[in-house]
C-alpha cells in the first residue's frame, strides 16, 4: 500500500504540487494559522533526506575541490547575480526581487540524488556535494541577503542563523548519525514509508505557505503571470547554464550530468520557510512558485542528457 502511494504521487509530482498550492489559497484561513508548523515539517524532511548520507561524504572534497567549489560558486554567486539582474529587470519592485533572490540562494536540491542516479551521474560527489552546501547554508544564504537586502529591508541575521541550523544543519547531523549508528539498515527497512511522509511533508508545507501568499494570486494579473514567467524562465536558464558550463568544464558524463542536477535543482522548502518568516507575504511569490516546475524540468533535461 505505501509502496503503491508512494508510487502514485511519484509519477503526479508534476500536478500535485501546484494542486497544493491552490489547495492553500483556497485554505487560507485555515493555513495562516499552521504556519507555525512549517519549521518542524521542514526539520523532519531534511532528517529524512539526510539518512543517506555519511560524513565520510564530505572526504570526497579532496578528490574534486574544485569541482566541488565551482558548484557552490555557481549556486551562490552566479545564480543570486542572475536573479537579481532578471528581477530588476522585469520588476519595478524590491520585495519579488528579494523572492527571486532566495529562490536560488538557497542549497542545492536533495532530490538531485534521485536524477544523478538514474542518468548514472557521480553519485558520491552529488552527496558530497549536497552535504557541504547543506552545512554552508547558515552562512552563506544570510550573508548574501544581508548584502543584498540589508539595508532595504531589517533582517534579523541572527534568528535566520539560528532558523537554518535547526532547520537544516542539525537536523541533517542527525540524520547521518542514525545512518552512521544503524550501519544504513534504518532507511534500508523504513525508506519507503519515509519517503512517503517526506512528499507529504512537502505538499503540507506548500499548502501552508500558499495561504500567506494567498492575498496576491487569488485575482489572476498581469504582474502574476509575469512573475510566474520570469520564475520557468529562471528555472530553465539554471538548467541551460549548468548543462553548457558541464560540457565546457567536464569531459565525463557522469560529472556533467552531476553538476547539472546539482546546479538546476535547489530546496526551495526551506527558502519558502525563510520568505515567509522574516519578509513580507508578497516575497513568497516567487519562491513558492518555484516549486512548481523543478520536477518536470528535471525529467525534460534527463531525456536531453540520455539522447547525447
Amino acid at each position: 500500500m505505501v509502496q503503491q502511494l508512494n508510487q502514485f504521487i511519484q509519477r503526479w509530482m508534476p500536478v500535485l504540487t501546484p494542486l497544493s498550492l491552490i489547495i492553500g489559497v483556497f485554505l487560507e484561513k485555515i493555513g495562516i494559522h499552521l504556519l507555525f508548523l512549517v519549521p518542524v515539517l521542514f526539520a523532519i524532511m531534511t532528517f529524512i533526506s539526510s539518512l543517506s548520507l555519511k560524513f565520510r561524504d564530505i572526504k570526497i572534497f579532496k578528490q574534486y575541490p574544485k569541482t566541488i567549489l565551482f558548484v557552490i560558486a555557481f549556486l551562490h554567486i552566479l545564480m543570486p547575480l542572475w536573479a537579481f539582474f532578471l528581477a530588476e529587470l522585469v520588476f519595478d519592485d524590491r520585495l519579488l526581487t528579494i523572492g527571486f533572490l532566495i529562490s536560488v540562494v538557497v542549497p542545492t536540491g536533495v532530490t538531485s540524488v534521485i536524477w544523478v542516479t538514474i542518468s548514472k551521474g557521480n553519485l558520491p560527489l552529488c552527496l558530497a556535494i549536497i552535504l557541504i552546501d547543506t552545512l554552508l547554508a547558515p552562512i552563506l544564504m544570510p550573508l548574501i541577503l544581508h548584502i543584498v537586502v540589508g539595508e532595504t529591508i531589517q533582517l534579523d541575521t541572527t534568528s535566520l542563523i539560528f532558523d537554518l541550523i535547526w532547520m537544516i544543519v542539525l537536523p541533517s547531523l542527525l540524520g547521518i548519525v542514525v545512518n552512521e549508528w544503524t550501519k544504513g539498515k534504518l532507511l534500508e527497512q523504513f525508506g519507503k514509508p519515509f519517503s512517503l511522509i517526506s512528499k507529504l511533508c512537502l505538499f503540507a508545507i506548500i499548502m501552508i505557505n500558499s495561504s500567506a501568499i494567498a492575498p496576491y494570486v487569488r485575482d489572476i494579473n498581469i504582474e502574476l503571470a509575469k512573475v510566474i514567467a520570469v520564475v520557468l524562465f529562471l528555472a530553465i536558464s539554471g538548467y541551460v547554464l549548468s548543462l553548457i558550463l558541464s560540457r565546457l568544464f567536464w569531459k565525463s558524463k557522469a560529472d556533467q550530468a552531476t553538476f547539472i542536477f546539482n546546479g538546476g535543482m535547489r530546496n526551495i522548502a526551506v527558502g519558502v520557510v525563510i520568505a515567509t518568516t522574516y519578509f513580507p507575504s508578497k516575497v513568497a511569490m516567487p519562491v513558492v512558485f518555484g516549486m512548481l516546475f523543478q520536477q518536470v524540468l528535471a525529467s525534460i533535461f534527463y531525456k536531453i542528457i540520455r539522447t547525447d
